[in-house]
């Protein structure tokens, strides 16, 4: 045996002392017991001394080899030891210190919108049911009584994606879901159908290429849903929404998937109806497009109908929220400006 092994626990012993951080002491390890260590490779030189070499050679070996393992657990102890006492040192906390109050983030005002609206027509009955914002042609226009040579088709301004001969595009509103639905579904139900719909129309105070809707649908196939019942129900709804009475009128209005079609006012909510710049000094504001279900809807859908009534209507989500949170301009909606959205925590 070449290896002088007091020698060698000195030198261990020294470096080791000499070592402050952890991975200096893995280093060390390697050199004196790893694979390729000074001590590793004495004891694989053991096979070519005779017996009694062997055994003495072998013990003075592995007691060097024990000695220093201790010595190296013992260094790294001490290391570990100290690196957890200066690091608290740096990292100490006054748990008895007041805490600093983290920024607190807050609901979109659409999303209020929506939930007290699936709220409200969620006590009379109605279920909320989602639709997907990428449609097909039929659903969007064609299951509406919308054929692509109707005239009515210009008063959508259509997202279209490529290629168009897909027939896909972005949902101009949420009454495809009212195909959908009846589809997949028997009468009687009740549903509202919010969500975003698309238009490729220029931004302005009032309007954006994004918006919010929320559809209605009531089917009934016992003859007795009317536009009385349909009143009742908007009524409602507006008294609860804005928390105050309200009052409402039905104007005649066109739409191609209900028949008659009329639009809905109510009285001015800045001005109890008295006039003023909101309402155009004329006392009634516009609020949605309504209407007794057209038969070619039903019969778009596979249902007689000879046997059903039923009402739809769609509103504005962002015309609701701008009036209920007075707020002038719809495009703040989406600018992501933090400075408004903090307002309505």
């Amino acid at each position: 045996m070449n290896l002088d092994t007091e020698k060698v626990k000195k030198e261990a012993e020294y470096e080791l002392e000499k070592a402050r951080e952890i991975h200096d002491v893995d280093a060390i390890w390697r050199k004196y017991l790893g694979r390729k260590g000074k001590i590793t490779q004495e004891l694989r030189e053991l096979k070519v001394l005779s017996k009694e070499e062997k055994k003495g050679a072998g013990e003075e070996l592995n007691r060097l080899k024990d000695e220093l393992e201790k010595v190296f657990k013992f260094r790294m102890a001490q290391i570990e030891q100290s690196s957890y006492e200066e690091k608290a040192k740096k990292e100490w906390l006054d748990v008895s210190r007041p805490s600093v109050a983290k920024p607190r983030g807050s609901i979109h005002p659409i999303t209020k919108t929506v939930r007290e609206m699936r709220e409200i027509f969620g006590s009379m009955g109605f279920e909320a049911v989602e639709g997907p914002e990428i449609e097909d042609e039929w659903h969007n226009f064609e299951a509406l009584n919308i054929p692509s040579d109707h005239p009515a088709r210009d008063l959508w301004d259509t997202f279209w994606l490529k290629p168009k001969d897909d027939g896909l595009l972005l949902r101009t509103h949420t009454s495809p879901m009212q195909a959908r639905y009846m589809k997949e579904n028997n009468p009687p139900f009740r549903i509202i159908v919010p969500g975003r719909v698309f238009r490729y129309e220029a931004t302005d105070a009032s309007h954006e290429i994004q918006f919010y809707q929320l559809e209605g649908l009531m089917v009934s196939d016992d003859h007795k849903i009317s536009v009385a019942n349909f009143r009742a129900v908007i009524n409602e709804f507006f008294s609860r929404f804005f928390n105050r009475d309200v009052k409402i009128r039905l104007r005649p209005s066109y739409f191609p998937f209900v028949e008659p079609g009329f639009e809905v006012d109510i009285n001015c909510v800045s001005c109890d109806g008295d006039g003023c710049s909101v309402c155009s000094q004329t006392g009634w504001l516009e609020m949605m497009g309504a209407g007794m279900v057209h038969p070619k809807v039903y019969e778009a859908v596979g249902y007689n109908p000879a046997n059903l009534t039923g009402f739809a209507f769609g509103m504005g989500v962002d015309r609701l929220a701008m009036m209920k949170y007075k707020i002038g301009d719809v495009r703040l909606f989406y600018s992501g400006d933090t400075r408004f959205l903090s307002q309505f925590r």
